[in-house]
Protein backbone atom coordinates (compact mmCIF):
# COMPACT_ATOMS: atom_id res chain seq x y z
CA UNK A 1 0.00 0.00 0.00
CA UNK A 2 1.31 3.46 -0.92
CA UNK A 3 1.86 5.69 2.10
CA UNK A 4 -0.71 8.53 2.06
CA UNK A 5 2.04 11.12 2.60
CA UNK A 6 4.00 9.73 -0.36
CA UNK A 7 0.83 9.82 -2.46
CA UNK A 8 0.20 13.48 -1.64
CA UNK A 9 3.82 14.38 -2.47
CA UNK A 10 3.49 12.55 -5.79
CA UNK A 11 0.35 14.54 -6.59
CA UNK A 12 2.17 17.81 -5.83
CA UNK A 13 5.04 16.69 -8.08
CA UNK A 14 2.63 16.12 -10.98
CA UNK A 15 1.18 19.59 -10.41
CA UNK A 16 4.61 21.24 -10.31
CA UNK A 17 5.71 19.44 -13.47
CA UNK A 18 2.92 21.13 -15.41
CA UNK A 19 3.50 24.48 -13.75
CA UNK A 20 7.25 24.50 -14.45
CA UNK A 21 7.11 22.71 -17.84
CA UNK A 22 9.37 20.07 -16.39
CA UNK A 23 10.09 16.46 -17.19
CA UNK A 24 11.22 13.83 -14.67
CA UNK A 25 13.64 11.14 -15.77
CA UNK A 26 14.09 8.15 -13.46
CA UNK A 27 16.79 5.53 -13.72
CA UNK A 28 15.81 1.88 -13.30
CA UNK A 29 17.71 1.82 -9.99
CA UNK A 30 15.66 4.60 -8.40
CA UNK A 31 13.18 4.03 -5.58
CA UNK A 32 9.78 2.71 -6.83
CA UNK A 33 7.90 5.84 -5.70
CA UNK A 34 10.24 7.94 -7.86
CA UNK A 35 9.82 5.66 -10.86
CA UNK A 36 6.06 6.12 -10.46
CA UNK A 37 6.25 9.91 -11.01
CA UNK A 38 8.86 9.76 -13.77
CA UNK A 39 7.83 10.61 -17.31
CA UNK A 40 10.43 8.15 -18.55
CA UNK A 41 12.17 5.28 -16.75
CA UNK A 42 15.24 3.76 -18.35
CA UNK A 43 19.00 3.39 -18.46
CA UNK A 44 21.34 6.36 -18.22
CA UNK A 45 21.92 7.25 -21.83
CA UNK A 46 18.45 6.34 -23.00
CA UNK A 47 17.12 8.86 -20.50
CA UNK A 48 19.48 11.54 -21.78
CA UNK A 49 18.20 10.92 -25.29
CA UNK A 50 14.65 11.36 -23.99
CA UNK A 51 15.75 14.64 -22.43
CA UNK A 52 17.17 15.78 -25.76
CA UNK A 53 13.88 15.08 -27.54
CA UNK A 54 11.57 16.79 -25.05
CA UNK A 55 10.12 20.29 -25.28
CA UNK A 56 10.34 20.69 -21.50
CA UNK A 57 12.31 23.62 -20.10
CA UNK A 58 13.43 21.71 -17.02
CA UNK A 59 14.87 18.20 -16.67
CA UNK A 60 14.79 16.65 -13.21
CA UNK A 61 17.23 13.75 -13.50
CA UNK A 62 16.68 11.13 -10.82
CA UNK A 63 19.94 9.26 -11.05
CA UNK A 64 23.56 10.10 -10.29
CA UNK A 65 25.76 13.02 -11.29
CA UNK A 66 27.32 11.69 -14.50
CA UNK A 67 23.83 11.00 -15.87
CA UNK A 68 22.68 14.56 -15.24
CA UNK A 69 25.90 15.77 -16.87
CA UNK A 70 25.15 13.70 -19.98
CA UNK A 71 21.69 15.23 -20.17
CA UNK A 72 23.23 18.71 -19.92
CA UNK A 73 25.78 17.89 -22.62
CA UNK A 74 23.01 16.84 -24.99
CA UNK A 75 20.54 19.54 -23.90
CA UNK A 76 22.62 22.63 -23.09
CA UNK A 77 19.69 25.04 -23.30
CA UNK A 78 17.63 23.17 -20.71
CA UNK A 79 17.87 23.50 -16.94
CA UNK A 80 19.06 20.15 -15.56
CA UNK A 81 18.32 19.41 -11.90
CA UNK A 82 19.76 16.61 -9.75
CA UNK A 83 17.56 16.23 -6.62
CA UNK A 84 20.45 14.99 -4.46
CA UNK A 85 23.69 16.81 -5.42
CA UNK A 86 25.82 14.28 -3.52
CA UNK A 87 24.48 11.39 -5.62
CA UNK A 88 27.72 10.48 -7.37
CA UNK A 89 29.12 7.29 -8.87
CA UNK A 90 32.18 5.75 -7.17
CA UNK A 91 33.12 3.93 -10.38
CA UNK A 92 32.95 7.12 -12.46
CA UNK A 93 35.19 8.78 -9.87
CA UNK A 94 37.80 6.05 -10.36
CA UNK A 95 38.76 7.60 -13.72
CA UNK A 96 40.28 11.06 -13.98
CA UNK A 97 41.68 13.13 -16.82
CA UNK A 98 45.27 13.15 -15.55
CA UNK A 99 45.43 9.34 -15.43
CA UNK A 100 43.77 9.07 -18.82
CA UNK A 101 46.28 11.42 -20.44
CA UNK A 102 49.12 9.29 -19.04
CA UNK A 103 47.58 6.11 -20.38
CA UNK A 104 47.09 7.70 -23.80
CA UNK A 105 50.81 8.60 -23.84
CA UNK A 106 51.67 4.97 -23.05
CA UNK A 107 49.37 3.68 -25.82
CA UNK A 108 49.31 6.37 -28.55
CA UNK A 109 47.90 3.92 -31.12
CA UNK A 110 44.89 2.96 -28.96
CA UNK A 111 41.36 4.32 -29.19
CA UNK A 112 39.76 5.52 -25.95
CA UNK A 113 36.30 4.11 -25.29
CA UNK A 114 34.59 5.71 -22.31
CA UNK A 115 31.61 4.05 -20.71
CA UNK A 116 28.80 6.57 -20.14
CA UNK A 117 29.52 5.97 -16.44
CA UNK A 118 32.28 8.58 -16.56
CA UNK A 119 32.46 12.29 -15.82
CA UNK A 120 31.95 14.89 -18.53
CA UNK A 121 35.64 15.84 -18.22
CA UNK A 122 36.73 12.26 -18.98
CA UNK A 123 34.27 11.97 -21.89
CA UNK A 124 35.89 15.10 -23.36
CA UNK A 125 39.14 13.13 -23.76
CA UNK A 126 37.58 9.97 -25.23
CA UNK A 127 37.25 8.98 -28.88
CA UNK A 128 33.82 7.50 -28.36
CA UNK A 129 31.39 6.65 -25.57
CA UNK A 130 29.40 3.45 -25.10
CA UNK A 131 26.68 1.91 -22.98
CA UNK A 132 26.45 -1.60 -21.58
CA UNK A 133 23.97 -2.32 -24.40
CA UNK A 134 26.15 -1.21 -27.33
CA UNK A 135 29.69 -1.64 -26.02
CA UNK A 136 30.52 -4.57 -28.35
CA UNK A 137 29.21 -2.78 -31.45
CA UNK A 138 31.10 0.38 -30.55
CA UNK A 139 34.41 -1.41 -29.99
CA UNK A 140 34.08 -3.51 -33.13
CA UNK A 141 33.28 -0.41 -35.21
CA UNK A 142 36.66 1.18 -34.47
CA UNK A 143 39.62 0.79 -36.86
CA UNK A 144 42.15 0.65 -34.01
CA UNK A 145 43.26 -2.76 -32.81
CA UNK A 146 44.05 -1.53 -29.30
CA UNK A 147 41.33 -0.14 -27.04
CA UNK A 148 41.71 1.73 -23.78
CA UNK A 149 38.43 0.91 -22.05
CA UNK A 150 37.42 2.76 -18.92
CA UNK A 151 36.51 2.77 -16.14
CA UNK A 152 35.15 -0.75 -15.56
CA UNK A 153 37.64 -3.62 -15.36
CA UNK A 154 34.86 -6.24 -15.31
CA UNK A 155 33.36 -5.00 -18.55
CA UNK A 156 36.88 -4.88 -19.99
CA UNK A 157 37.23 -8.59 -19.17
CA UNK A 158 33.91 -9.25 -20.88
CA UNK A 159 35.05 -7.31 -23.95
CA UNK A 160 38.37 -9.15 -24.12
CA UNK A 161 36.50 -12.45 -24.46
CA UNK A 162 34.02 -11.15 -27.03
CA UNK A 163 36.36 -9.34 -29.42
CA UNK A 164 39.74 -9.92 -31.09
CA UNK A 165 40.87 -6.43 -30.14
CA UNK A 166 43.51 -5.85 -27.47
CA UNK A 167 41.67 -4.39 -24.48
CA UNK A 168 43.70 -2.23 -22.10
CA UNK A 169 41.93 -2.42 -18.75
CA UNK A 170 41.27 0.42 -16.38
CA UNK A 171 41.22 -0.72 -12.71
CA UNK A 172 37.78 0.72 -11.81
CA UNK A 173 34.69 -1.24 -10.86
CA UNK A 174 31.10 -0.89 -9.69
CA UNK A 175 31.02 -1.81 -6.01
CA UNK A 176 27.36 -2.89 -6.21
CA UNK A 177 27.84 -5.37 -9.06
CA UNK A 178 31.20 -6.46 -7.66
CA UNK A 179 29.51 -7.61 -4.44
CA UNK A 180 27.66 -10.34 -6.32
CA UNK A 181 29.63 -13.58 -6.05
CA UNK A 182 29.58 -16.86 -7.94
CA UNK A 183 28.48 -18.55 -4.71
CA UNK A 184 25.47 -16.21 -4.50
CA UNK A 185 24.42 -17.16 -8.01
CA UNK A 186 25.09 -20.87 -7.44
CA UNK A 187 22.90 -20.88 -4.33
CA UNK A 188 20.08 -19.10 -6.17
CA UNK A 189 20.32 -21.59 -9.02
CA UNK A 190 20.11 -24.51 -6.59
CA UNK A 191 16.93 -22.99 -5.16
CA UNK A 192 15.51 -22.21 -8.62
CA UNK A 193 16.94 -24.87 -10.97
CA UNK A 194 14.69 -23.92 -13.90
CA UNK A 195 15.56 -20.21 -13.73
CA UNK A 196 17.57 -18.43 -16.38
CA UNK A 197 20.56 -16.40 -15.18
CA UNK A 198 20.82 -12.89 -16.64
CA UNK A 199 23.49 -10.52 -15.39
CA UNK A 200 24.94 -7.09 -16.07
CA UNK A 201 28.43 -7.03 -17.66
CA UNK A 202 29.65 -4.94 -14.70
CA UNK A 203 29.58 -8.18 -12.68
CA UNK A 204 32.77 -10.15 -12.09
CA UNK A 205 34.14 -12.54 -14.70
CA UNK A 206 33.16 -15.52 -12.49
CA UNK A 207 29.53 -14.38 -12.36
CA UNK A 208 29.39 -13.45 -16.05
CA UNK A 209 30.66 -16.93 -17.01
CA UNK A 210 27.64 -18.50 -15.24
CA UNK A 211 25.04 -16.43 -17.07
CA UNK A 212 22.63 -17.49 -19.80
CA UNK A 213 22.56 -13.87 -20.91
CA UNK A 214 24.86 -10.90 -20.27
CA UNK A 215 23.33 -7.51 -21.02
CA UNK A 216 22.54 -4.04 -19.65
CA UNK A 217 19.45 -3.04 -17.72
CA UNK A 218 17.19 -2.49 -20.75
CA UNK A 219 18.46 -5.74 -22.21
CA UNK A 220 17.59 -7.64 -19.01
CA UNK A 221 13.97 -6.46 -19.29
CA UNK A 222 13.89 -7.38 -22.97
CA UNK A 223 15.40 -10.82 -22.37
CA UNK A 224 12.83 -11.59 -19.67
CA UNK A 225 10.08 -10.90 -22.20
CA UNK A 226 11.61 -12.92 -25.03
CA UNK A 227 12.56 -15.98 -22.97
CA UNK A 228 10.13 -18.84 -22.32
CA UNK A 229 11.44 -19.10 -18.77
CA UNK A 230 9.14 -18.13 -15.90
CA UNK A 231 11.85 -17.37 -13.33
CA UNK A 232 15.03 -15.33 -13.69
CA UNK A 233 18.05 -14.92 -11.46
CA UNK A 234 18.99 -11.27 -11.97
CA UNK A 235 22.50 -9.94 -11.42
CA UNK A 236 22.11 -6.19 -11.16
CA UNK A 237 20.91 -3.49 -8.76
CA UNK A 238 17.63 -4.45 -7.07
CA UNK A 239 15.86 -1.30 -8.21
CA UNK A 240 15.35 -2.95 -11.60
CA UNK A 241 12.81 -5.24 -9.94
CA UNK A 242 10.10 -2.55 -10.18
CA UNK A 243 10.43 -2.26 -13.97
CA UNK A 244 10.71 -6.04 -14.39
CA UNK A 245 7.50 -6.65 -12.43
CA UNK A 246 5.70 -3.89 -14.31
CA UNK A 247 6.70 -5.22 -17.73
CA UNK A 248 6.39 -8.92 -16.93
CA UNK A 249 3.88 -9.37 -14.07
CA UNK A 250 3.49 -13.12 -14.70
CA UNK A 251 7.17 -13.88 -14.25
CA UNK A 252 9.37 -14.15 -11.13
CA UNK A 253 12.67 -12.38 -10.51
CA UNK A 254 15.25 -13.48 -7.97
CA UNK A 255 18.04 -11.14 -6.87
CA UNK A 256 20.70 -13.45 -5.43
CA UNK A 257 22.22 -11.00 -2.95
CA UNK A 258 20.76 -8.39 -0.60
CA UNK A 259 23.89 -6.32 -1.24
CA UNK A 260 22.72 -5.42 -4.76
CA UNK A 261 21.81 -1.88 -3.72
CA UNK A 262 23.47 1.32 -4.91
CA UNK A 263 23.45 3.77 -2.00
CA UNK A 264 24.12 6.69 -4.35
CA UNK A 265 21.10 5.88 -6.53
CA UNK A 266 18.94 5.54 -3.46
CA UNK A 267 20.12 8.94 -2.16
CA UNK A 268 17.36 10.55 -4.21
CA UNK A 269 14.03 10.50 -2.36
CA UNK A 270 10.52 11.51 -3.33
CA UNK A 271 10.80 14.45 -0.90
CA UNK A 272 13.98 15.66 -2.60
CA UNK A 273 12.35 15.37 -6.02
CA UNK A 274 9.51 17.57 -4.76
CA UNK A 275 11.90 20.17 -3.28
CA UNK A 276 14.02 20.26 -6.44
CA UNK A 277 10.94 20.94 -8.57
CA UNK A 278 9.73 23.59 -6.19
CA UNK A 279 13.06 25.46 -6.12
CA UNK A 280 14.50 24.36 -9.50
CA UNK A 281 17.72 23.41 -7.76
CA UNK A 282 20.37 22.04 -7.35
CA UNK A 283 21.27 22.71 -10.98
CA UNK A 284 23.95 20.78 -12.90
CA UNK A 285 26.38 22.71 -15.11
CA UNK A 286 28.98 21.62 -17.69
CA UNK A 287 31.46 24.15 -19.06
CA UNK A 288 31.05 24.85 -22.78
CA UNK A 289 34.65 23.82 -23.45
CA UNK A 290 34.12 20.38 -21.91
CA UNK A 291 30.64 20.03 -23.39
CA UNK A 292 31.83 20.61 -26.98
CA UNK A 293 34.53 17.95 -26.65
CA UNK A 294 32.35 15.47 -24.76
CA UNK A 295 29.45 15.67 -27.19
CA UNK A 296 31.73 14.50 -30.01
CA UNK A 297 32.30 11.21 -28.18
CA UNK A 298 28.58 10.83 -27.47
CA UNK A 299 27.59 11.68 -31.05
CA UNK A 300 30.09 9.18 -32.44
CA UNK A 301 28.47 6.50 -30.29
CA UNK A 302 25.06 7.38 -31.71
CA UNK A 303 26.37 6.89 -35.23
CA UNK A 304 27.24 3.24 -34.56
CA UNK A 305 24.52 0.97 -35.96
Amino acid sequence: MVNSNVKSIQEEIHRLKKEKNAIILGHFYQRPEIQEVADFVGDSFGLSQQAQQTDADVIVFCGVHFMAESAKILSPDKKVILPEPEAGCPMADMADVKQLKEMKKQHPDAAVVAYVNTTAAVKAHADVCCTSANVLKVVQSLPQEKIIYLPDRNMADYLAKKTDKTIIRWPGYCYTHNWLTADDVKKAKEEHPDAKIVVHPECSDEVVSMADKVTGTSGIIKYAGESDAKTFIVGTEMGLNAALKKEHPNKSFVFPSKKLICAQMKANTIEKVYESLKTLSPEVFVSEEIRISAIKALDKMLQVK
